[in-house]
């Protein structure tokens, strides 16, 4: 059956129990309190069915219990599919020679099918350890269509067609797990990863080179969360997993399902989260090794006509009020966090899932009104605040992030208050305008009010992660922030013992500060994508026809950090003390900024966070000296980081011994205020040190 959530419930049913502190919040919701409680309903509607059809969300999220292939307990094998525009089903595989009908599944009510296959004469199992097999439906004109299993959990793709084939995974010994998920910790510190370009060869990198070379390195950086993408199997290496063939697959190109769990198993042993990038937000076209058309029709988990389809993305759309397609999904975020022990989400697309134009052409002024009228996809946002509070009810722990551009107002609020229950959203604003402002202006032409503002403009009480650049930034057609700054003469004088050219020293003087102010002002979670901490140059294009498959711009050089005598490790220097102040400080988890100076003419911004009082100079060439900022607390103040330092590429122009004894002379609206140097395009934190 499918759920009604249509635009014209009228009568507002039972009121988020918490909705007055979302009021509290932000008051200029009120307004649209009908709609913010129409879409509670709606959302209630779903989860009353659940319960009482179901037997509740902890059952219902178990689909992969019940459907897919599963052995037995006299050791055959029952499977079970749902298809409900099949006129029959069969399986066949290895096990009967590709035999297309001779093993018929029988038909069940809801469009659902079973097939039992006995065990061997030896009481073995009938389907071999990896022994390939596959689906055949056939349609209502009577064809037989060879199809995946929607479940599927190891898919390899075949020697001659290179089409995903269904791998059956059923070691003799199972993984056990050794380490359990770590403690959340106070402030999250985050590095996107993927997998296949993490090595610096020409190839598709694995989960235990990842788990053996990269994790030490992430450890050593100060992070404490790992996000993997295209983890969720993609036929298509080069949609950098954002087209989904297998939603229960973990990627074969990178090794084995137990390979993946070490690689998890020795994050947790670091002490590191590991979030999965979860694309529910379309599905790849692929008919033959993907979802689409799966029992013969253009609709099964799709929906049918030009709303089952995204032009911009050339995909498939999920119909959020299909019951099997709620169970399926929120069955697969199940299968993540207990299989595979991950320890939260990033949702991939979610602007394009609130909106039935999917974000596609729809300019956003920061108008309410906006987002509370007809072109939000309720049903998607349904299901969205289903899985928020799925998650988090059955593993409190669970941090949930949206890839979110538009400001959906609530969207990180509980789903109690009426929000829609992600802890986090990115701050997709920040990496756009730092690539905009190094395309068009000139360094004395930065508007360091805009650029505060883009850090502080911001859902207050809705944590945002804060990025200078991600993977987005770093794919073809654009380029990472260190090459923006530095460009070809990356090539050349990135060594130390090459001139210090104009280029480069502000290539690396910008890319910390950059990196520093993003951190400090930005949000309450940071973000860095693979290499990026240590400027990795160049961009990022996976193996095409249109690169006759080169690998070339497909890894990660870390060659360029672990050579002494390049200036990289002077950025990744950086971006590890970086990190580790924010450990000791916990800015990110401290209240927002106070932001008591932003000076154009200067180029100066100075603002308090965490116990920290942050102190930038954008002049491209001037310094000021006994330059007068405000602080709150009075007392004894010393650099605690320092983007000048030597260790770090720069200049040592400021003196770490120096003690700044604040004066009680008000100033920018702070009651007390210290006078500091500042040498131009240098960025510093001071902290209060207590003589002890």
């Amino acid at each position: 059956p499918n759920m009604a959530t249509d635009m014209d419930v009228d009568e507002v049913g039972p009121s988020p129990p918490d909705i007055q502190r979302l009021y509290d919040l932000d008051p200029y919701l009120k307004p649209f309190d009908k709609e913010i409680k129409r879409r509670y309903k709606c959302y209630l509607e779903v989860l009353d069915h659940i319960n009482q059809h179901e037997g509740g969300l902890e059952k219902f999220s178990r689909g992969y219990e019940y459907f897919g292939i599963h052995v037995t307990e006299e050791g055959g094998v029952v499977m079970r599919e749902w298809a409900p525009g099949a006129e029959a089903l069969y399986l066949m595989g290895d096990f009967n020679g590709w035999n297309k009908t001779s093993h018929p599944f029988t038909k069940l009510p809801f469009g659902k099918w079973e097939l039992v296959l006995p065990p061997k004469h030896d009481g073995s199992c009938p389907l071999d350890h990896t022994s390939k097999y596959k689906i055949v439906v056939k349609d209502k004109k009577g064809h037989l269509l060879e199809r995946i299993c929607p479940w599927a959990r190891y898919v390899i793709p075949s020697k001659e067609t290179k089409i995903y084939e269904a791998t059956f995974w059923n070691p003799s010994e199972k993984y056990v797990f050794r380490h359990p998920r770590p403690e959340l910790p106070r402030s999250l510190r985050i590095y996107e990863s993927h997998v296949g370009i993490s090595s610096w060869e020409g190839k598709v990198a694995d989960y235990k080179h990842f788990a053996h070379n990269v994790i030490p390195r992430i450890k050593k950086q100060g992070y404490n969360c790992i996000q993997l993408m295209a983890i969720m199997e993609h036929a298509y290496y080069a949609s950098f997993g954002y087209q989904v063939t297998s939603f229960y697959a973990a990627s074969s190109r990178y090794g084995h399902p137990d390979d993946l769990k070490l690689l998890i198993d020795m994050a947790h042993r670091e002490g590191l989260l590991v979030f999965l990038d979860v694309v529910h937000s379309h599905a790849s076209k692929n008919v033959l090794d993907g979802l689409n058309e799966f029992d013969g029709t253009n609709a099964c988990f799709f929906h049918q006509g030009g709303r089952g389809n995204h032009d911009l993305w050339d995909s498939r759309c999920f119909d959020y009020t299909n019951w099997e397609v709620l169970r399926f999904l929120l069955s697969n975020l199940r299968w993540w966090m207990e299989e595979y022990q991950f320890d939260g989400f990033r949702f991939d697309g979610v602007t394009s899932m609130l909106y039935h134009s999917h974000g596609i052409a729809h300019g956003f002024s920061g108008d309410l009104g906006e987002y509370f009228g007809l072109p939000t996809d309720t049903e998607s946002v349904t299901y969205l605040t289903l899985a928020n509070h799925m998650v988090h009810e059955l593993y409190p722990n669970c941090i949930t992030v949206a890839e979110e551009v538009s400001g959906m107002p609530a969207l990180c609020r509980p789903v109690s208050e009426g929000g829609n229950g992600f802890d986090f959203r990115l701050g997709m604003a920040i990496p756009d305008k730092w690539i905009k402002i190094l395309k068009e202006l000139k360094d004395e032409d930065w508007n360091v009010g805009d650029i505060v503002h883009t850090l502080i403009n911001r859902r207050h009480g809705e944590k945002t992660i804060a990025y200078a650049e991600s993977h987005d930034q770093a794919l073809v057609g654009d380029k990472t922030l260190a090459f923006w700054l530095m460009d070809a003469e990356m090539y050349t004088n990135m060594s130390c013992v090459s001139e210090m050219t104009v280029t480069i020293d502000r290539g690396l003087a910008l890319h910390k500060m950059i990196r520093l102010i993003t951190h400090g002002l930005g949000g309450e979670g940071w973000l860095n994508f693979i290499g990026n901490e240590f400027g990795h140059p160049e961009w990022l294009d996976f193996p095409r026809i249109g690169n006759n498959d080169s690998y070339h711009y497909a890894r990660r050089q870390w060659n360029l950090v672990d050579d002494d005598l390049l200036r990289y490790k002077f950025l990744n220097n950086f971006d590890r003390d970086m990190n580790l102040t924010e450990n000791h400080f916990g800015w990110l988890a401290a209240k927002q900024a106070y932001v008591s100076c932003k000076h154009e003419g200067d180029k100066v911004v100075v603002f308090e966070r965490g116990g920290c009082v942050f102190v930038f100079n954008f002049h491209p060439h001037q310094s000021y000296t006994d330059y007068r900022i405000g602080c709150d607390l009075p007392g004894k103040y010393k650099i605690v980081l320092d983007t000048d330092d030597p260790a770090y590429g720069g200049h040592s122009r400021l003196d770490h011994s120096t003690d700044f004894f604040t004066a009680p002379i008000e100033h920018d609206k702070r009651a007390n205020s210290v006078q500091v140097y500042m040498p131009a395009r240098v960025g510093f934190i001071l902290a209060k040190k207590e003589d002890n």
